[in-house]
């Protein structure tokens, strides 16, 4: 062979590997292993009995909760596995990919959001074809402009994620989405070609101006799947679930959110609302292990007599009635089952009216 031939075939399989290389870095959701998924949720065990690093993990195949032999942090896990686009864009600034980081708790200590802007944390990651949109509930995270994507601060307590794949057609309406949550984007690189409204996001510079409130979209996944997305803006004035999720559903929800509140909501049993809203109190894993909302961060709500689930981004809390926010649900019978399964114990509607007649006493 001679040397101008060899030079020209080292090239082409050079060319080769980066178009496969490529194909590999396509912005999608990954599992454990880097392989792509639709979608999937994990649940962040809370630093109790040594679990603060662990997950469960599930997905379309998994048919409910499956153990992950990963730590969160780790850097082969599902959470690097799905961030590696962001991590290798801030190295190599790879062309026409666009991302937002957005977080009512950002990293940067020195900076707290207004309480205009959403309470609700979450990644972007898209280019021309696909994206992700991975919404979670986990103070500080993602650190950003580094690989060392995992907090200090996130092994404390329980926390859930959710990430679906989608088209890059698909974050239009995603775009409109975030700028009724009026989310706090804390670091992005939206190339102007680029969806307006997701741009503008990014840019922390629009918000709604006009009634609805609100908006509930349906979005389908790159496989078709169909999933639910509501968002509040802080005008809306009502609790996220109680105020516009039961309505959609109508079927009585159990709601998870943080136990260490100032103003917490009670279970909604009112006779003004055909369903009711319940606070889960405690819930149950590994090896029939318990424990409280108190050491559990994450947000999420189930129907168990339906076919709903949905990871969110709010506590039922009084002041978070005027804060924007938003939930992802789907409606698949294996995530409703592995979520209703979990349920140790919720406030009653008999708790909730001793609650409220002490609280009426007090003030």
């Amino acid at each position: 062979m001679t040397m101008a031939r060899y030079v020209t075939m080292m090239a082409l399989l050079y060319s080769v590997g980066i178009l496969f290389q490529g194909c590999d870095s396509d912005v999608k959701c990954r599992d454990d292993n880097g392989n792509e998924v639709d979608w999937y949720i994990l649940y962040k065990l809370p630093n109790v009995n040594g679990y603060g690093l662990s997950y469960l993990y599930m997905d379309e195949s998994t048919n409910g909760w499956k153990v992950s032999t990963k730590a969160i942090n780790s850097d082969s896990g599902t959470l690097a596995n799905t961030l590696k686009p962001l991590l290798d864009f801030y190295k190599r600034k790879t062309e026409d990919h666009g991302y937002m980081l957005y977080n009512d708790q950002p990293p940067d200590l020195y900076v707290r959001p207004s309480a205009s802007f959403g309470h609700s944390k979450g990644v972007v990651m898209l280019d021309k074809q696909t994206g992700v949109w991975l919404s979670h509930s986990t103070p500080k995270f993602p650190k950003y402009r580094t690989n060392d994507f995992w907090p200090d601060s996130g092994s404390v307590n329980a926390q859930t994620f959710m990430c679906v794949t989608y088209s890059y057609d698909e974050f239009k309406e995603i775009g409109l989405q975030l700028k009724y949550i009026h989310a706090y984007s804390y670091d992005y690189d939206i190339p102007k070609t680029f969806h307006d409204d997701l741009r503008c996001v990014a840019q922390r510079s629009c918000y709604p101006k006009e009634k609805p409130w609100f908006r509930v979209k349906m979005l389908t996944s790159m496989n078709g799947r169909k999933f639910s997305s509501f968002a509040k803006y802080t005008r809306f004035g009502d609790d996220l679930y109680s105020g516009l999720i039961v309505n959609y559903f109508e079927q009585n929800l159990y709601v998870k959110s943080w136990g260490k509140m100032r103003g917490p909501l009670s279970s909604n049993c009112s006779s003004s609302i055909p369903h009711h809203v319940y606070n889960v109190i405690e819930v149950k894993f590994l090896k029939n292990e318990s424990f409280s909302d108190t050491v559990d961060h994450s947000k999420w709500c189930v129907t168990p007599d339906g076919g709903w689930t949905c990871i969110a981004d709010m506590n039922r809390e009084k002041s978070q009635m005027k804060r924007g926010g938003g939930a992802i649900c789907t409606e698949n019978l294996a995530v409703v089952k592995a979520f209703s399964s979990i349920i140790e114990s919720y406030e009653t509607c008999e708790l909730a009216s001793s609650h409220s007649d002490a609280q009426d006493r007090e003030f």
